[in-house]
């Protein structure tokens, strides 16, 4: 019975996570040409390469449908409503590094920190008639941080992609976004406040407590471990 690990399908995600697993002796490859979603081990006895999408990780490992699986810690907390006691992380892995932050035009001089935002934020809706619009493709953990800080005239409007170009477009006035060098807030005339760090992401190793843990695949668990030099799991 094998373990079924789960590893992004491509880009730079999955080359670092190949490159992560061969310095401790596991061989990990993509069978075929980059349209095909196979895979195979080497150096790792009953284990078997699933390639998925980032995003999709979260879910499957939520059901239990995949042993491991290696995706960004955004992703899980922001899929996962209660996911220390769905996943376990077995291991940050030391790349996939990128911040989750709020950040306002930078042509508002007034407005630095989180407090600041707040007090223009009962502003805008006692002016506009509507609550501020931060664009975000991360509601969950958008939402519980504002809620910790106290922040509450506001609304999410959702962003799949081109997040910081929303206020640009007149669609948001604020985003909460994942970023690593600033260098493309920047170019949209975007600060970040000071204080408004949501959560600091990498590429982490999960293991899934919803799945098939029996016939010896907890062992083979345990020797992975071992192999990766990780403390044994504790599911």
């Amino acid at each position: 019975m094998s373990l079924k690990l789960g590893v992004p399908s491509k880009g730079r995600l999955m080359e670092d996570t190949f490159a992560w697993f061969a310095e401790r002796g596991v061989a990990l490859s993509r069978n075929g040409n980059a349209r095909e979603y196979a895979g195979a081990v080497d150096g790792a006895d009953g284990v078997e390469l699933v390639l998925l999408s980032a995003g999709e990780i979260p879910r499957e490992l939520a059901a239990g449908r995949i042993h491991l699986g290696v995706t960004g810690s955004d992703l899980v907390r922001e899929r996962l409503a209660d996911w220390e006691t769905e996943v376990l992380a077995l291991a940050p892995m030391g790349f996939g590094h990128a911040d989750l932050i709020i950040a306002v035009p930078a042509a508002w001089a007034d407005v630095e920190s989180l407090d600041d935002l707040d007090a223009v934020a009962a502003a805008f809706r006692i002016r506009r008639g509507f609550r501020l619009r931060i664009a975000t493709k991360y509601h969950r953990l958008v939402r519980e941080f504002l809620r910790e800080q106290g922040v509450a005239d506001y609304q999410l409007v959702d962003s799949q992609g081109a997040t910081e170009g929303t206020v640009k477009n007149l669609t948001a006035e604020a985003v909460a976004d994942i970023t690593s060098s600033g260098e493309t807030l920047r170019a949209n005339h975007l600060k970040i406040l000071d204080g408004a760090l949501i959560h600091q992401s990498q590429a982490t190793l999960f293991a899934a407590r919803a799945a098939d843990w029996g016939n010896g695949r907890a062992a083979r668990l345990a020797a992975l471990a071992a192999q990766l030099g990780l403390p044994p799991p504790r599911l």
